[in-house]
């Protein structure tokens, strides 16, 4: 798979996760769910781990 598009795949799943993990976070915070908004913290958590890591793949292919 071209870097690029590994690149845009992490930064997409990582949307992804953000977007997710706040729904969670806002439905258990609703429902005072505090194991599902916990559950979302992390997700919204790992989506910006996997977004900074495409970041940081596309400005390393933009160097190259």
């Amino acid at each position: 798979m071209d870097e690029n598009k590994k690149s845009l795949k992490q930064k997409a799943e990582g949307a992804k996760d953000k977007a997710v993990g706040e729904a969670k976070d806002a439905y258990g915070d609703a429902t005072d769910d505090l194991e599902k908004q916990a559950e979302g913290k992390a997700q919204k958590a790992e989506g910006k781990v996997h977004e900074s890591i495409g970041r940081a793949k596309e400005d390393d292919n933009n160097t190259k």
